[in-house]
């Protein structure tokens, strides 16, 4: 490799314009266009290079997506076996895709394979991209380390986005020359099959960037939505985690009901020290429900619709519009708000009674784990091709 731009070797391994710039001739020639997710309008070969760095499973995974929607693909890594390893996987993977009817894209399993190259050498990888795609583990002196390296090699076309998945973009991009040039791009595991993808901009960020990467993560089939700027978590995350704290509050069920002297009821999380004394004076309620009964609320209730329509949507259709809705329910919503609980600590008694659970369902092992991930993702390659034949007119 060039010592002057070799990647960072401790980064890539399998874990896992300036303001009024034009836009690239490059990116205009390969006819990136908004198209509706999930589609299998996808262009003809070679219409277009993308680069990716990292081959670990986002990186595997977007070269896929990319290869699908007609793209010459570069997988760049630190060590050349890496780069052989993952491109055979990612070959293999797509004849399987072929052969139970779920590849995406127009092009064969052999088509989209013979898009696909890999190099260690970043400079000669960046040549003529029009699209980098940033796939190294989620540190930050690691993943800034690899943008400053870009930084230095990219002309002024060339969008570059990381995939970081919380990292804030005035962290990973900031002193970059090309700034206006970067986004991230936070794809959501397991990327082939959930085409959601979050594109969050540095706050100096070009317009014209935000538009160029959408309109490519429709191309290629994903569902781009715009985050307008920047907060910890994102938009996915925060609305995850809002659920994971819930969910442990109401397995953990540290909580006390008191009656008020109006004659309703209280409740108050207290926190283990104060348990004995409150006993004689409240009732302790040892938790709502079990740790697999949570989840089946969760994949059996909620989530049966969530696939299809989001939590807004559901008020707007579970009354007679959002503002019947909020007339309607308003009131009861902001009273049960009220009895949430402080953020929970995840460790302790509770990690134990939900671990258990867990290992009873699927045990532990990288055996039994990884047999349940290709389950899930077979659920979720089922439920992509429904969602698929299912778009709203």
């Amino acid at each position: 490799m060039d010592a002057g731009h070799a990647l960072p070797r401790a980064g890539i391994r399998r874990r896992a314009r300036r303001p009024g710039a034009q836009s690239s001739p490059a990116l205009r020639t390969c006819g990136v266009a908004p198209g509706p997710a999930g589609c299998r309008t996808m262009a003809s070969p070679a219409t277009g290079v993308v680069v990716i760095v990292g081959s670990g499973l986002i990186g595997r995974s977007w070269a896929m997506l990319f290869a699908s929607g007609g793209f010459r693909v570069r997988l760049c890594d630190v060590e050349q076996q890496q780069v052989t390893d993952a491109l055979e996987n990612i070959r293999k993977e797509m004849a399987v895709l072929e052969l139970r009817g779920s590849l995406r894209g127009r092009l064969s399993a052999k088509e989209q394979g013979s898009l696909l190259s890999g190099c260690v050498d970043v400079r000669g990888a960046v040549e003529g991209a029009v699209h980098i795609q940033e796939c190294v583990p989620e540190d930050l002196e690691l993943k800034r380390k690899v943008f400053a390296q870009l930084d230095q090699i990219i002309n002024d076309q060339v969008v570059l986005s990381s995939s970081s998945s919380c990292l804030l973009p005035s962290q990973l991009f900031a002193g970059l020359v090309h700034v206006a040039q970067c986004i991230v791009a936070h794809p959501v595991n397991p990327p082939y099959f959930v085409p959601l993808v979050e594109l969050v901009p540095h706050p100096d960020t070009a317009p014209e960037t935000v538009d160029r990467t959408h309109a490519l993560m429709q191309k290629i089939g994903q569902s781009p939505v715009r985050v307008l700027k920047e907060i910890d978590g994102f938009a996915l995350n925060r609305l995850q985690y809002a659920i994971i704290s819930e969910a442990w509050r109401l397995v953990e069920g540290s909580c006390f009901q008191f009656h008020s002297p109006s004659g309703g009821h209280i409740l108050i999380l207290i926190p283990k020290h104060g348990r004995e004394i409150l006993r004689k004076v409240g009732q302790k309620k040892e938790g709502v429900v079990s740790p697999s009964d949570l989840d089946l609320i969760m994949s059996d209730g909620l989530g049966m619709r969530y696939a299809f329509i989001g939590p807004l949507e559901t008020m707007h259709l579970n009354a007679e519009g959002m503002v019947s809705y909020c007339d309607r329910y308003g009131e009861g919503v902001k009273r049960v708000l009220k009895t949430f609980g402080p953020v929970p600590e995840f460790s302790g008694a509770t990690v134990e009674k939900v671990n258990q659970a867990m290992c009873l369902k699927v045990p532990a092992d990288p055996e039994h784990l990884a047999a349940r991930r290709q389950w899930r993702d077979e659920c979720l390659q089922r439920l992509a091709q429904l969602k698929r034949q299912m778009q709203p007119q």
